[in-house]
């Protein structure tokens, strides 16, 4: 069984050479010999007609005809003028190549031939059949042996010997070989085939080099396929100059590479800040429980330490609810119910419970609306979540005394809900991974001591499955705002 490609492509383009000259010969040959028999024909008819002719006039000018109108008469007159119509005939079978005459009488038996080798006919009568047919001027087949007289088939033009009185006395029959159309035939036959070895050889080899051009950026990629299995992230496949589907497959492939190697990258960096997440409230809990224990701790310490436990152990089980959430949402068992409600008064409540944050850091609020009541058509609890997450996000990296504001506006058949803060903003290197799962940026790690860079994917997650859309601004060192859009209550 072939497995190559390569294989496959080169042996499925040589059968469909071969095919085709094997087809174009065949209607060549087929077109050239039977208008070549036809032209044949029509000059053997013409022939066989003089010839006719010849005959019919030198029986009417024997003494055989005038001394004895009978078939007798007519065999008689044969026998005794056979050579001098052999070589009279001659001239008339002669003027259609590889022709010659044969003169039967009425019974069959030939009588005169002209130019035949030795023993070239099989024997000398012809079928009473086709005597009879002839005689009677009914249609007989061109190409036949005349049952039997030749060994092979020939052409055959037959005609009946008549009197003047209209009496028939025998037949003549113009006959050809056609082995000089045969051998013209298999000529081109043999002309055709050399010209298909020849286009197979050339187009083996412009085959090959096409095949190998195509097939081996996909061998590349085969091979790079089997290092992605292997966690190898690292291989390119090269990308051919001109831009055509295995090019752009190629970069494709590439590109899917580059995402799979970020996308480890991150996971790794995911994996090291859920452990250092983990670890550090697990250290902490545990170092002030066990000074605790083992009385290192005074008693009157006590409530503070346990206070700084149970803020630690609310930081384990914020991470671990995350965790959960988007273990949920990537296995499609988190269902978005869409009811109608009011997302100022969702706002509202997000800010309130966020209200001691923003007072910590004496920022400025801002809360804009065009109207008190705005209703969308969507999942309540879920959408309390992005707007807490970017609320609270907001409040996270804006700096101390700076801007927080939260509009909400008319978008025709869309609400529109933004959130912005002033501060550092997002660096522009950033704004494309932003949404990413795993990602947290550099910047991010040093102010947000306690997320896992989980919130802004899972505000993406629940827009998705929303059908809306969300999008970032920003310019570094100066502001960052969120927008996202929600259906409105018809």
């Amino acid at each position: 069984m072939i497995k190559s490609v390569f294989i496959k492509y080169i042996l499925a383009f040589l059968a469909i050479i071969t095919i085709s000259f094997t087809i174009l010969a065949s209607i060549i040959s087929s077109v050239i010999m039977r208008s070549s028999m036809d032209a044949k024909e029509i000059s053997m008819a013409t022939a066989a007609d003089l010839a006719r002719k010849k005959i019919e006039t030198d029986f009417a000018n024997s003494i055989f005809f005038y001394s004895l109108e009978s078939p007798e008469s007519f065999i008689e007159f044969m026998e005794s003028a056979k050579k001098d119509l052999s070589h009279e005939l001659s001239a008339y079978s002669e003027m259609t190549e590889d022709s010659f005459i044969l003169v039967a009488d009425r019974e069959g038996t030939i009588r005169i031939t002209t130019s035949l080798p030795h023993d070239y006919l099989e024997k000398d009568f012809i079928a009473r059949e086709i005597i009879a047919n002839t005689l009677n001027q009914n249609r007989i087949d061109r190409f036949q042996t005349l049952d039997g007289v030749f060994s092979t088939r020939h052409l055959i033009s037959a005609l009946p010997l008549r009197s003047d009185t209209g009496e028939i006395h025998g037949a003549l029959f113009f006959c050809s070989s056609s082995t000089v159309e045969y051998s013209f035939v298999n000529q081109i036959i043999t002309t055709i085939i050399l010209s298909c070895l020849w286009v197979l050889v050339a187009a083996m080899v412009i085959v090959y080099f096409i095949t190998e051009k195509i097939v081996s950026p996909v061998r590349e990629m085969s091979k790079a396929a089997k290092s992605f299995a292997l966690g190898r992230f690292d291989v390119r496949v090269p990308v051919t100059v001109n831009r055509d589907e295995i090019g752009e497959l190629a970069e494709a492939f590439n590109n899917m590479a580059m995402s799979l190697a970020v996308s480890e990258e991150r996971q790794r960096d995911f994996i090291a800040n859920v452990a250092h997440d983990l670890r550090t409230p697990m250290t902490s809990i545990g170092g002030f429980v066990n000074s605790i224990l083992d009385g290192t701790i005074p008693p009157e310490d006590h409530e503070h330490y346990l206070k700084i436990v149970s803020a630690e152990t609310d930081r384990l089980k914020r991470l671990v609810y995350t965790l959960f959430d988007i273990t949920k949402i990537q296995a499609g068992e988190r269902k978005f119910i869409k009811t109608d409600f009011d997302i100022c008064e969702t706002a509202r409540i997000v800010i309130i419970s966020l209200e001691q944050k923003i007072d910590e850091k004496n920022l400025e609020l801002e809360f804009i609306s065009d109207k008190d009541n705005m209703y969308v058509h969507a999942d309540p609890d879920a959408i309390h979540q992005i707007i807490y997450n970017l609320i609270e996000n907001a409040v996270k990296f804006t700096s101390e005394k700076g801007l927080v504001r939260i509009s909400i506006t008319d978008a025709g058949e869309k609400t529109q809900i933004s959130v912005y803060n002033t501060g550092e903003g997002i660096p522009p290197e950033d704004l494309p991974f932003v949404f990413d799962r795993f990602y947290k940026s550099d910047r991010s790690r040093g102010l947000d001591k306690t997320g896992a860079g989980l919130g802004l994917f899972i505000v993406k997650t629940i827009i998705d499955a929303h059908e809306e859309k969300i999008r970032v601004a920003s310019e570094h060192e100066k502001y960052c705002e969120f927008i996202f859009t929600l259906q409105k209550t018809r």
